[in-house]
């Protein structure tokens, strides 16, 4: 199965399938999470920190795969929403813990239950097994590295 130069089919491309796919997954939950008044990245940040322990922005930023940048403005965000809290670390300025407030661990648990339900939805979609190799497939196209489904 080579490259044809002059004809590709578009949706046939495994990237485009999986960006589609991807789409429907991210719309979904961004439905559900709305009504809390959350976005998906204010979702991962609050549960970066509220079920994973991550309490430095930076380590926020590495957990959830984004930059810098926008964690920092969506960690603005979420303090003007009190539903986080920064504190500067008192002998080193430099370094910031982050920290759900009562709000913000009421609104993630509620989020989990959004998000639990939305990964349900799909995952009824197909067979346990199905559900097993997709994940092991999707990882493997985005490491490279072999999975247990080498072994087959």
């Amino acid at each position: 199965m080579g490259v044809d130069e002059k004809h590709y089919n578009l949706h046939q491309s495994l990237g485009y399938q999986a960006t589609l796919t991807s789409r429907v997954f991210e719309r979904r939950l961004e439905d559900g999470l709305r009504d809390l008044g959350l976005t998906r990245l204010g979702w991962c940040i609050l549960l970066a920190i509220g079920e994973e322990g991550h309490h430095s922005p930076s380590s926020i930023a590495d957990f959830i795969g984004t930059d810098r940048t926008a964690t920092s403005r969506a960690l603005r965000q979420l303090e003007a929403g009190q539903l986080i809290a920064r504190r500067t670390h008192p002998r080193d300025r430099r370094r910031t813990h982050v920290s759900l407030t009562a709000s913000g661990e009421d609104r993630l648990k509620r989020a989990i239950t959004i998000a639990a339900e939305n990964n349900d939805h799909f995952r009824r979609k197909l067979s346990d097994e199905d559900n097993s190799v997709l994940i092991e497939l999707l990882e493997r196209l985005r490491t490279g590295e072999p999975t247990r489904l080498a072994n087959f």
